[in-house]
């Protein structure tokens, strides 16, 4: 018996719940012009907060594979951080900082126990380069590099070999490049052994590296490595700073390596106790954790902007509601009349409401999907979906209309049902 009240009072709350549903639809239908009008802020609220959102997952995701450079338990200690967000006064401290040079290198091999190996790599030159076969436009790097910078930086070679120790002993003329600048020097395959001219200087191709997929419309792998030494002979030992690449035996003694170089690094560089490091350690996890850092404070700044949107949206909504219950007063009554609760009044406005700011904000959500993959698809990055932020979004829509509906909805369930039916 009391299992068939129960089923009784849950079929009940269905057939009402469904005819306010209904209601509400009609009610919206019946004034199409306001009731777009009225979605329209939060629309734009929704559509700021979702196409801002996309924007930035495709950017992070993107910008990860970029940052995710290093090989496994490799990290890089150089002069510059790895990534900076700051302003340019901060710049300052690092422009003071001296140079890391091979000297220091040197003596960090020689003391530093804890490494699987260590490799170093410096920028020397960025123009075109030519072959027989074909020209670059000015914008290749001549990089230097060491042996151990393969497995550091995840260098895989696909033809050839890498290079050696004997190349960085003897300071050979020798280069291995990346897959998008051997396709343009040498459009029909080979080329090993060729000659290619750097800054008006011939060096042997030994090795071409795997293909990498492209970022932001950009080739990652169009660059060309040649012993450091070799480039530090050409162009001078006080050219740049070294980034030094350190790979740990593995996960389980990275920490310990870091602190060992950490220490080693503070004493060749004659650091004094108590001040700060004049060099920067990062690694794959470091970068990414300082990027999401700085889009976590955009993300919270986009959020608080379109909140505003929303609560004006809200608001909007609210007045509206308020005319709503007015227009209605004698159709309330009409309700009550024959038998409609205070709950039912309620329930209707309040899913009234509810549509409307749910249609805003669908509608604002797959503008702003296909605003930010819009973006995505000129920048040529991967699109994406932010399934979390849709979702987020509508759950906010919701709490919207519930928030702003329940006024006009509590005036409405309130109204007299005797003085409503003498309205005109």
């Amino acid at each position: 018996m009391k299992e068939r009240s129960k089923r009784k009072t849950l079929d009940l709350l269905r057939a009402e719940f469904r005819e306010s549903v209904l209601m509400a639809m009609s009610a919206i239908a019946a004034h199409k012009l306001r009731s777009a009008l009225t979605l329209v802020g939060v629309l734009v609220g929704v559509f700021s907060i979702v196409v801002v959102m996309t924007v930035m997952r495709i950017m992070q995701n993107d910008i990860g594979k970029q940052l995710s450079q290093l090989g496994a338990n490799t990290f890089a200690v150089q002069k510059w951080p790895g990534a900076y967000f700051g302003g340019p006064e901060g710049m300052q401290k690092f422009w003071r900082r001296p140079s890391l040079n091979y000297a220091q290198l040197v003596r960090l091999k020689d003391k530093a126990t804890l490494p699987l190996g260590i490799g170093a790599e410096m920028e020397f030159w960025t123009g075109d380069v030519t072959s027989k076969y074909g020209e670059t436009p000015p914008n290749v790097p001549l990089l230097g590099a060491m042996p151990a910078n393969f497995a550091a930086k995840n260098y895989i070679v696909a033809e050839g070999r890498a290079l050696s120790d004997s190349d960085i002993d003897s300071a050979h003329e020798v280069c291995v490049v990346g897959y998008s600048l051997a396709k343009t020097l040498f459009p029909f395959g080979g080329g090993l052994g060729e000659n290619i001219k750097f800054d008006g200087i011939n060096y042997k191709l030994i090795g071409i590296l795997e293909e990498k997929p492209a970022s932001m419309g950009d080739a990652q792998d169009n660059f060309a490595l040649i012993p450091l030494t070799t480039g530090l002979n050409r162009y001078g030992r006080i050219w740049n700073s070294l980034t030094i690449l350190v790979q740990a035996r593995s996960q389980e003694v990275f920490d310990d390596t870091i602190e060992q170089v950490r220490g080693l690094m503070r004493t060749i560089r004659k650091v004094p106790p108590g001040k700060e490091d004049d060099f920067e350690i990062f690694s794959n996890d470091s970068l990414i954790t300082e990027f999401q850092s700085f889009t976590f404070k955009v993300r919270i700044g986009v959020a608080v902007v379109s909140s505003i949107a929303l609560i004006a949206a809200g608001i909007g909504i609210m007045n509206i509601m308020l005319v709503s219950v007015t227009e209605r007063t004698r159709e309330i009554g009409v309700r009550r009349a024959i038998g409609a609760k205070k709950r039912n009044i309620m329930t209707q406005f309040i899913l009234e409401a509810v549509m409307l700011c749910e249609i805003g904000g669908l509608i604002g959500v797959a503008l702003g999907i296909a605003g930010g993959n819009g973006a995505a698809l000129f920048l040529k990055m991967t699109p994406t979906v932010p399934l979390d932020w849709a979702a987020l979004a509508l759950l906010i829509c919701s709490m919207v209309g519930i928030v702003f509906g329940t006024y006009p909805a509590f005036k409405a369930a309130n109204l007299d049902p005797i003085e409503s039916l003498r309205y005109e």
